[in-house]
């Protein structure tokens, strides 16, 4: 398994991945995400900026995560300071032929590398209050639960969060 940046060439499979996903997630109770979100332009924004990674397997897109700096507002509502930098894991995936595999925790660490990489110190991420497969992901990677809260970009939905706070020196 190769984790590398994102190009433009990588956006159909992301996308078939997201068609994959999307039905599995919802069939679970989990609707943070669906025909809408994410889509081809968030994914193009997110290799824009350089902070979108999949995991290569043989020439095959198995996940995808983009790893940003981008706090939500509502994050200071579990008591983060949002004006720290944190890295932030956002649309993380996996291709359901990919499954059980460690694809999505070397993704997450890779937002490790990448906080290392840039002397930052936390990492946060949140996920669907439904997400059973990340709740007990998170935890076993050495974040830590944080509390809940709503995104007033997925109305009627709740969010828990997990930060990991690393020890590096800077």
């Amino acid at each position: 398994m190769l984790i590398r940046l994102a190009t433009l060439n990588d956006i159909p499979p992301i996308m078939q991945l997201i068609v994959e996903v999307v039905p599995a997630m919802n069939a679970l109770g989990n609707f943070q995400w669906d025909s809408t979100y994410p889509n081809a332009k968030v994914f193009e924004k997110d290799i824009a900026l350089n902070q979108l990674w999949v995991a290569d397997i043989d020439g095959a897109i198995a996940g995808v995560a983009a790893i940003t700096t981008d706090q939500e507002p509502e994050y200071a509502d579990v008591g983060w300071d949002i004006n720290e930098t944190a890295i932030v894991t956002h649309r993380l995936a996996v291709s359901e032929n990919y499954r059980g595999r460690g694809i999505a925790a070397a993704l997450l660490m890779q937002a490790e590398q990448e906080a290392i990489r840039r002397g930052i110190h936390f990492l946060r991420i949140d996920t669907n209050t439904t997400n059973q497969a990340t709740q007990k992901l998170f935890p076993k990677l050495g974040y830590q639960f944080a509390g809940e809260i709503g995104l007033g970009f997925r109305p009627n939905l709740r969010f828990y969060c997990y930060e990991k706070t690393l020890d590096h020196k800077l």
